[in-house]
């Protein structure tokens, strides 16, 4: 690497920080992706793409590839202890994707890091580790090591793009309070065996909530389906495939066959959040500055959409205009805090209840459901419009 000040160097090579760095080279700014990876991670938790973020990805050439890949999710059934209570259907959520895109998040930053490599050649930069920040004047300081050599970098802006447990917020000394929930999940990839086709599934049970995601094919395979179950307060993770496919038979009647499960994991839940994104020339985004809950991708696309949107803010201030920083944080602060209440009102509706609480859920559950007044504020939630 050169001895030049970057413009921007971009901490984190997920998806967040590879959607910044195509902005960036759209903008034509001198930058580096750093990961510390040395190899793309194979762990897809999150797999759900929303309108918003399809819109966004428009800028860079990405929306075409990304639903080249992925598999259009159209509505979401519910179901209760004894049968469907209702349907919610997607397309009033966006004229132009009334949907959610589901892609496992490896095959996402796999589009990611083609495209960026398209825009701009030998910016992503693997197996650079950062260890520490030192801010002057003109710039910020950056010390490495870059496949265990030390390394020394300067830029204009430093980004932490680096996950919940960011090197670059621990570097800037800031607070990342939160907590843990009760709730604990157990979750797995297999074969789609269903009739459900690109419908997603919720079935509200007196046990705890499952949930059900179609999957695209991956190499000629058939399609695939995402299950997750609520586990109470116990987080099984040394549970099998066929406990987890008991659970999800005990609860809905639908077989799983557990001997084709392609990806097994049991998962808990927290919030944090920084008390600001933006210190100096450092700016956090994503799980960086903010973490809710992976279920249905939220935290991947308030990340991507804090990208969106501090990509023109960096190239103003590095032509010299003005910034309203305290504008950029407040507004994705806000997006985040809206993130986390939606995710604790879906975790609630999906805790197990006793038999009572059960028949009054699901009373309320269809009600809601078949209201021609809620039904598209619901489609545009679960979809991330307010966004």
């Amino acid at each position: 690497m050169a001895e030049a000040i970057y413009d921007v160097l971009i901490v984190g090579g997920g998806p967040v920080g590879l959607f910044l760095g195509c902005l960036l080279a759209r903008r034509g700014l001198s930058f580096r992706v750093l990961e510390r990876r040395s190899s793309p991670g194979q762990h897809s938790r999150a797999i759900g793409i929303h309108p918003p973020a399809l819109e966004a990805f428009r800028a860079v050439g990405l929306t075409g590839p990304l639903l080249a890949a992925g598999l259009t999710i159209t509505r979401g059934m519910v179901t209760g202890e004894d049968g469907p209570l209702g349907e919610l259907g997607f397309g009033t959520a966006s004229a132009d994707f009334p949907f959610i895109l589901s892609l496992p998040q490896r095959d996402t930053e796999e589009v990611l890091r083609r495209r960026l490599a398209e825009l701009a050649p030998g910016t992503f930069c693997a197996g650079v580790d950062v260890l520490a920040l030192r801010e002057t004047a003109d710039c910020l300081h950056v010390t490495a090591r870059e496949n265990g050599r030390p390394l020394e970098l300067r830029a204009r802006f430093v980004i932490g793009a680096d996950g919940w447990r960011s090197r670059v917020r621990e570097a800037l000394g800031l607070p990342f309070p939160g907590h843990l929930y009760p709730d604990k999940y157990l979750m797995g990839d297999f074969p789609d065996t269903t009739p459900l086709g690109q419908t997603a599934l919720v079935s509200l049970t007196g046990g705890g909530v499952v949930e059900s995601f179609p999957l695209p094919g991956q190499h000629g395979s058939e399609l695939g389906r995402r299950w997750v179950v609520h586990t109470g307060e116990q987080l099984l993770e040394d549970a099998s495939a066929q406990e987890l496919t008991a659970m999800i038979e005990e609860r809905t009647g639908l077989h799983v066959p557990a001997a084709e499960c392609r990806m097994l994991s049991a998962f808990e839940v927290r919030r944090h959040r920084a008390p600001g994104m933006v210190r100096g020339r450092a700016v956090l985004i994503g799980d960086a500055a903010h973490v809710v809950s992976p279920i249905g991708g939220q935290g991947m696309n308030l990340g991507w959409l804090d990208a969106a949107a501090l990509a023109p803010l960096l190239q103003e201030s590095l032509e010299g205009r003005r910034v309203n920083w305290p504008r950029f944080e407040g507004r994705r602060l806000r997006s985040a805090a809206m993130a986390t209440r939606q995710a604790e009102l879906n975790m609630a509706a999906g805790r197990p209840v006793g038999a009572r609480a059960q028949r009054w859920r699901e009373r309320l559950i269809g009600r809601v459901l078949l209201s021609p007044t809620a039904a598209p504020l619901l489609a545009k939630a679960f979809t991330m419009r307010w966004l």
